[in-house]
């Protein structure tokens, strides 16, 4: 392996078709533009999806099958919260381009791993998945101080696990620091990347820059559906994105976060990338939420699944520097 060559492109340099899906809701496809454009630009042919907190049954978008719809800047949907909305429209209207993102249903781990198979199907079959986590809490195992917010990212585990006829499945994630308002413990984050590290599933972690054109890109798509979506703009990326314009400490870039304490910091700007699979395999409750048909089931599994192995959670470790 070369020091000049990053292992999440060499990972995914033969693959022809990729499908890039947002894994905790919200926000979290829009953390993964920057890959997006970048991927597009090495010639590839990329799909855009979300599992989405948007009320998807409320829009006009085309029913793909149970816990799936196709959204473009056409779909009619919540003026209010609809992110995947404004993003087509951000495509169509700032670079003339149709671009539809696939929004699963926030449902439990059976319906959206059937979602994506359909998915695939529908698309004629991909090469690779990539999983985009806007913060680390995708790699919490269950056995750490907190889990942060589990349920969306660990049905999107599952189901991404379960693709028997993808060959590159890949999870990456942004925001190092922005998951500690929801308890998670970052030296314990750090250990599980260690840890994949040891099992060679670790591709490396890189910096986004403000004067990258994909970046800009990112920040221009951003920028557009916060003004769309004044009163809910994305705390994550809006933390990402004050991270690559050089911002630091306790920085407020929305009024959401106001009354809280920020660590705006240059490590929040890092992607940092692993083989889904080996994630998957770590996990000690995935195989739980396998049955669940809704959200409230996945939560349930996980509150069970805390409580009876309260006495093996590990303590909270603070970073010794």
């Amino acid at each position: 392996m070369e020091l000049s060559r990053l292992p999440f492109f060499d990972a995914l340099a033969n693959a022809e078709t990729v499908l890039l899906a947002g894994a905790g809701g919200g926000y979290d496809i829009f953390a993964g533009l920057p890959l997006y454009f970048a991927l597009r630009g090495a010639g590839k042919t990329v799909h855009l999806a979300n599992l989405s907190f948007t009320h998807i049954y409320a829009t006009n978008g085309r029913r793909m099958g149970p816990a799936l719809i196709e959204i473009t800047h056409e779909t009619e949907g919540s003026t209010r919260y609809f992110p995947e909305g404004y993003l087509c429209q951000w495509f169509y209207e700032e670079r003339g381009e149709t671009t539809p993102v696939y929004c699963f249903d926030r449902a439990g781990a059976k319906p959206v791993a059937d979602a994506y198979r359909n998915l695939i199907s529908e698309l004629g079959g991909v090469d690779a998945v990539v999983l985009i986590d806007g913060g680390t809490d995708s790699l919490m195992r269950g056995d750490e101080a907190g889990l942060g917010t589990p349920e969306e990212d660990s049905v999107s585990l599952y189901a991404v696990s379960r693709l028997t006829d993808v060959a590159t499945k890949l999870l990456v994630c942004i925001g190092f620091g922005v998951d500690t308002f929801h308890g998670v413990c970052h030296a314990q984050f750090l250990e599980s990347v260690a840890a994949l590290a040891r099992d060679g599933a670790y591709l490396g972690a890189w910096s986004l820059l403000g004067d990258m054109p994909e970046v800009r890109a990112y920040q221009s798509a951003a920028d557009y559906v916060h003004a769309k979506m004044f009163n809910h703009p994305s705390i994550v990326n809006s933390s990402v994105l004050s991270a690559v314009d050089g911002q630091f400490g306790n920085y407020h870039a929305t009024y959401r976060t106001e009354g809280s304490e920020l660590f705006i910091n240059p490590l929040m700007s890092l992607y940092w990338a692993f083989q889904l699979d080996a994630v998957a395999s770590r996990n000690l409750y995935l195989d739980r939420i396998g049955e669940t048909e809704d959200y409230a089931q996945v939560a349930l599994e996980i509150m069970k699944f805390r409580a009876l192995t309260q006495s093996s959670q590990r303590e909270w470790v603070s970073l010794p520097m």
